[in-house]
């Protein structure tokens, strides 16, 4: 018999510089308005993005400075590394459990190179045991942390009693490009933010909610819809196709296909918990699953209070779930380049 995943405990971590969207609106409109002819019309995301508020790695002023690789991988590593460990010291005590009693660590970054990994650069302030296993997760942006829970309970799985810790860091402001004068860039440095979020996972162990399932969808021929462009000044935010629109005509038929992997289907989901990647793909998600206007709350007060965070956000919306109570059965879901739909599906704890 398959042996049961309980997750433990989520925490979640944001670095000190605060933003408010108002004040990056005028960043922006200073940097951006007399080299766009439709500034005006372009600026108008930063006030419907649903965002009041972003937690930034860096002081605004920092990013209005040239900047290249190097320093922009600087601030990625002394960042990661520092949310890393705020965030999983929370998460394990929280969980009753000290790094020692880590087994594995799964880390999930697409925002910065880092080797060796973030994990191993924090090893010893966290107290990590020689012979735990690292394993580094890169590529899966926004989808990041569900696909990365998913991956953590299939490693806790398959050693009864091992205890897994999950972390997601996500330092997109070190992508912001004040030189490149395009409207995906516009879009990007009105939604992006930092933040860092951590599970811990055991097999064979009582918890705040068991993981039942979990899959991803991949659509061929999506590649141009989100990811990374690399030059010489850093990563260059690619936004190729609208996303509400796609997330809205295909997100059903896909978590439909992965709930059946498991003899479910949308109807026997009580909670959908979706990463708010913004305030139009929200309401393209309730439209997409055939929930009702608003049903997705804790998704846009995440959005307000933080941005979208890349992959640890859907990770911060469960926080809030699980604060408020969850339902019997919840889906966690998160769209993010491949282009790819995960999801995770968490059974409270009786």
């Amino acid at each position: 018999m398959p042996h049961p995943v309980s997750l433990l405990a989520v925490a979640t971590a944001v670095p000190p510089n605060v933003v408010s969207q108002r004040d990056a609106a005028r960043v922006a409109h200073e940097t951006f308005s007399a080299r766009i002819d439709d500034f005006e019309r372009l600026v108008k995301v930063f006030e419907s993005s649903g965002i009041v508020r972003r937690h930034l790695v860096r002081p605004v002023d920092w990013y209005l400075k040239p900047l290249g690789w190097a320093e922009r991988n600087a601030a990625y590593l002394e960042g990661a590394c520092a949310l890393f460990v705020q965030a999983a010291t929370q998460a394990l005590a929280e969980a009753g459990k000290s790094a020692a009693d880590v087994d594995c660590v799964v880390t999930v970054s697409s925002t910065g190179l880092a080797t060796p990994g973030i994990d191993a650069r924090v090893a010893e302030q966290m107290g990590f045991r020689a012979d735990v296993e690292r394993v580094p997760v890169f590529g899966l942006g926004c989808a990041g942390g569900v696909s990365g829970l998913s991956l953590g309970a299939r490693l806790a799985q398959s050693r009864p009693g091992s205890c897994v810790l999950v972390v997601a860091v996500e330092l997109c402001s070190v992508a912001f490009r004040m030189d490149k004068v395009t409207k995906e860039n516009i879009v990007a440095t009105a939604l992006f933010a930092d933040g860092a979020a951590a599970c811990v996972l055991q097999s064979d162990a009582s918890g705040l909610a068991t993981v039942e399932m979990s899959g991803q969808h991949t659509w061929p021929g999506t590649l141009d819809i989100m990811g990374w462009n690399v030059d010489d000044t850093g990563l260059g935010v690619i936004f190729d196709r609208a996303i509400p629109p796609f997330a809205e005509a295909n997100i059903l038929p896909a978590v439909t296909s992965i709930l059946a992997r498991a003899d479910m289907e949308p109807a026997d989901v009580d909670r959908f918990l979706c990463h708010p990647g913004g305030a139009k793909v929200i309401t393209a998600l309730e439209r997409a699953l055939l929930l009702g206007q608003g049903a997705l709350d804790l998704e846009r007060q995440v959005l307000a209070d933080y941005g979208n965070m890349s992959a640890p956000t859907a990770l911060f919306v469960l926080k809030r779930a699980l604060t408020a109570g969850l339902p019997q059965r919840s889906l966690l879901t998160a769209l993010g380049p491949g282009f790819t739909a995960s999801c995770v599906s968490l059974k409270a704890a009786a």
